[in-house]
């Protein structure tokens, strides 16, 4: 029994010897037992020296730490919260009075949760070489994404970008881009809320400008027309999309997602797995990318990504293939058809309960948008880059709803973070928009009311705060590319529909938001409409 003591011993801490003269009961005098007094013993061990973190972590250094429970760390909590993890991390935050602390969990990299804007700036765009997505951001993404813009690093990511941003260019915005926001809108005034005015019945807001983004996209992405505006359920590609989206999002919280998506069949028969779902969004894409290059063949010219990117070349020289155009494209459409439908939204939930600032937007749109006049695409597109409050309500949005509520990198080597935050080599720095939005350590006394006025130089001009301070469209090398686009189609609905409309909440619901990659309201917002 000498050695099964010597293997107890060697998983002792230093600071934690056994009597030399201990003895085995004799009821364990077996193999069977002895391993037993091994295993519970290097349990209870391991429960001594790991008793407020996950096993074989250490506590990060220079900030305080959120200690959990023995061996499994913070996991329980996050599961626990996972459906409101940004209030979570708000409240953590001022918890702790900090802007920055550490926290493990079991089967999840060691973190540093910031919203420090000296930290955020540096990880983004001061030592960006050091931060990358990392495999895990890759293996919880691929399957929806592949190897997208927004999943990958290195070579693969600087050519996708490169690509794209030859694409993203003002005479695309004024021409093409803003033709199709202008056209769609048209589609969903006249069949959706032209016709609630008159019936006086509720409609959901979000579930209207999902579909207005996602036909608008779908049209600037794939050159589709797939009119989800015009049909009362939801497509398909779109409904699978966003669970794909909840389940990649779920993998960051929760290593067991992918345990609980494989048992589906066995508890709820008849339910849709990530692998279905996957297939869904294939299906539709693959469909398009064929159907172009037969056009394509035929003669046809095109101004969508699909076929811009179908005479653009990967990191090798080579002509992308279906699986890169696929997962190029699909990046795009959640940059533009999710990001812009929730702004949207959680901007229309700000005006509604807050009359004074829909009242002083009104009379800047009244005054650069008349009733008698007419503008095309191009002339609609300068005099909406003249609306400063109008501009000013959507940052401000952005500021307490960021359409990306959290994100982070893992450190390629050891490092120091601004304010003294120790980052060890595959660690993790994690930052979250919402809780910095909210803070009043960055935004002072004020940051959880809606204040587009923040916005708004003394000289009238639009203020602009540094990437660190207000990440809503990341920053450094990997900033938006899309953050005009974005802009203009939010500022083109955002206005057209105050002009026309006057939005009333239905009393009595609650609205929230579902968590996910990007912030979508979970249950929608119930609104009546009538016509101004």
């Amino acid at each position: 029994m000498d050695s099964i003591l010597q293997q107890v011993t060697s998983v002792l801490p230093d600071n934690i010897t056994l009597p030399k003269n201990i003895k085995l009961p004799e009821s364990v005098q077996s193999i069977g037992g002895a391993v037993a007094i091994v295993c519970a013993t290097t349990l209870g061990l391991l429960t001594l020296k790991y008793h407020d973190r996950a096993i074989f972590t250490e506590r990060p250094k220079g900030i305080p730490f959120e200690s959990g429970a023995p061996l499994f760390g913070s996991l329980f909590e996050q599961i626990k919260f996972k459906d409101t993890v940004h209030d979570a991390t708000v409240y953590m935050m001022e918890k702790h009075d900090t802007m920055t602390f550490g926290m493990t969990a079991l089967g999840i990299p060691v973190s540093i949760l910031t919203i420090n804007p000296a930290n955020i700036e540096y990880v983004l765009k001061t030592n960006f070489a050091n931060y990358i997505k990392g495999q895990e951001s890759v293996d919880n993404m691929e399957d929806l994404f592949g190897h997208g813009i927004f999943v990958i690093d290195g070579e693969k990511w600087r050519n996708q970008r490169k690509t794209a941003s030859l694409i993203f260019n003002v005479s695309n915005f004024r021409d093409h881009f803003c033709e199709v926001f202008i056209k769609e809108f048209d589609v969903m005034a006249e069949n959706i809320f032209d016709k609630k005015a008159l019936s006086g019945k509720p409609v959901d807001f979000h579930d209207v400008i999902y579909k207005y983004t996602l036909d608008s996209f779908v049209d600037i992405g794939f050159g589709k027309k797939l009119n989800s505006l015009l049909t009362k359920e939801k497509v398909p590609f779109a409904r699978s999309f966003d669970v794909g989206q909840r389940m990649c999002s779920d993998r960051f919280i929760d290593p067991m997602t992918d345990l609980y998506d494989a048992l589906k069949p066995l508890l709820h028969p008849g339910t849709m797995r990530m692998k279905d779902h996957i297939k869904v969004v294939d299906d539709f894409t693959y469909s398009l990318i064929r159907d172009r290059r037969e056009q394509i063949a035929q003669g046809g010219e095109f101004k969508d990504l699909l076929s811009r990117f179908m005479t653009s070349r990967n990191e090798h020289g080579e002509a992308l293939n279906d699986k890169e155009l696929r997962d190029m494209v699909l990046n795009f459409i959640i940059a533009g058809r999710d990001t812009t439908a929730q702004a949207l939204s959680w901007a229309f939930f700000l005006l509604l309960n807050n009359p004074r600032v829909e009242e002083k937007l009104m009379t800047e749109i009244n005054q650069y948008l008349p009733d008698e006049k007419v503008l095309d695409a191009a002339e609609y597109h300068d005099t909406i880059k003249s609306l400063t409050y109008a501009h000013a309500v959507f940052y401000e949005t952005l500021r307490l709803y960021p359409s990306v509520p959290s994100n982070g990198k893992q450190a390629l080597e050891d490092d120091v973070l601004p304010d003294g935050a120790h980052v060890k080599k595959g660690q993790f720095v994690l930052w979250s928009p919402y809780a910095q939005g909210r803070s009043t350590k960055v935004w002072g006394p004020d940051a959880k009311e809606f204040k587009p006025e923040r916005w708004i130089q003394e000289d009238g001009k639009l203020k602009r705060e540094s990437q660190g301070k207000f990440a809503a469209f990341h920053g450094g090398p990997r900033v938006c590319l899309g953050q005009h686009l974005a802009t203009l189609e939010a500022l083109i609905a955002m206005t057209s529909l105050l002009k026309r409309y006057k939005f009333k909440l239905v009393p009595g619901q609650h609205v929230t938001y579902e968590a996910s990659l990007t912030c979508p309201m979970k249950t929608g917002m119930k609104v009546t409409v009538e016509r101004r």
